[in-house]
């Protein structure tokens, strides 16, 4: 390896995207190191050998080294395990306890590849640390970095790094940011990586069969128990039917409620305190303002526009206009120009300007 190139930590998931992420960064004259995290031990997931996938399945720990090896470059397995256990699966069972719904991806994202991992790439004598995220690094006249949101707006992973902090963009690659996932698999199989053909994977990694309540049942009875079943009630407050505890529903949901009512009905509020989780209509699930905490931001608060943005409250989410009001304890509300849809506490709302990231928060409830 050559001192003279910059060096770089790839993150290897054993998929496609990181695999010619990897090539595109050797094209680029980088001097790369392949890693791949084990963040979670194979026979605690509880679901079939067959099922697993995601980003650190055995299988796909051999393919990021098969790959690394083809393409000559070194490549490492570095075990996190421990401390993915304590900061996104205690965090993921911790929030279906409160009546949240998490989303661990963006809690992997802040907490272990932007801060676990990269305190390897000190380690390692390297310079940035690049993954195989859809999105881009800018920087603006004024030398200011931020993430933007990748060219393929199928792919777009931009709302799952707000967390990261603003002091790591600089040494953060996203090789393909400017890639569609056609452009990718295609690229792929030019370059004769093993992986072109690889199947994404839409699952939990450490729920590689998806039922996230047979993994909270099977691995934390105790902390469900103090979740009986309760009641559901509607607007009103009337008492409709009986669920199966809290744990098992999330703002916006209307399949699996086992309520026969002969129209449509949606969760629209889970009440810890109570015990109740309230459906009705989609109307009754609008709302038009939010509260997040725990927020991120890529720029100072006073130099954040009053107009030009737009908040995405989750994954699949086109992002609306909205207006910011900070408050005390690091709290804001967010104020969007048209009632949105199940707005749901434990997710992430994140703010953009156009394409750019300016940061974002954690969802506490809705505030009519």
């Amino acid at each position: 390896m050559s001192l003279d190139k910059p060096r770089v930590i790839m993150a290897m998931s054993g998929g496609v995207d990181s695999s010619l992420a990897a090539a595109l960064l050797l094209e680029q004259d980088y001097d790369v190191i392949g890693v791949t995290m084990k963040l979670y031990s194979y026979d605690e997931t509880g679901s079939a050998p067959e099922h697993e996938s995601g980003c650190c399945s055995l299988d796909d720990i051999n393919n990021a080294r098969l790959v690394c090896s083809e393409l000559g470059i070194p490549h490492y397995t570095l075990d996190l395990s421990g401390r993915f256990r304590e900061m996104v699966v205690e965090n993921f069972v911790s929030e279906y306890k409160a009546g949240r719904t998490p989303n661990p991806c963006i809690m992997c994202n802040t907490t272990i590849k932007w801060q676990a991992l990269l305190e390897r790439v000190v380690e390692f004598g390297a310079d940035y640390l690049a993954t195989g995220h859809y999105a881009r690094i800018v920087r603006d006249e004024n030398g200011g970095v931020y993430i933007a949101r990748g060219l393929d707006p199928a792919k777009d992973q931009s709302y799952a790094l707000w967390g990261i902090k603003a002091e790591n963009l600089p040494r953060t690659l996203f090789p393909l940011g400017d890639l569609t996932k056609r452009q990718v698999r295609l690229k792929a199989g030019e370059v004769g990586l093993r992986t072109a053909d690889t199947p994404e994977s839409q699952e939990i990694c450490f729920i590689p069969d998806n039922d996230y309540r047979r993994f909270l049942m099977e691995n934390y009875p105790a902390v469900l128990e103090s979740r009986p079943p309760g009641p559901f009630v509607d607007g009103s407050g009337a008492v409709v039917g009986e669920h199966e505890g809290i744990y098992h529903y999330t703002i916006g949901q209307r399949k699996g409620l086992g309520l026969a009512t002969g129209e449509r009905i949606y969760v629209n509020r889970i009440d810890l305190e109570s015990n109740q989780v309230q459906v009705g209509s989609r109307e009754e699930a609008m709302s038009s303002r939010l509260v997040m905490e725990n927020c991120n931001w890529f720029i100072s608060r006073e130099t954040i526009p009053s107009a030009d943005l737009s908040v995405q409250i989750r994954y699949n989410h086109a992002a609306q206009p909205a207006t910011l009001e900070f408050q005390d304890r690091g709290q804001v509300r967010v104020k969007f120009n048209s009632p949105q849809h199940a707005i749901t506490p434990g997710q992430s709302a994140v703010v953009y300007t156009g394409d750019r990231i300016l940061g974002g928060g954690t969802i506490t409830r809705t505030d009519a």
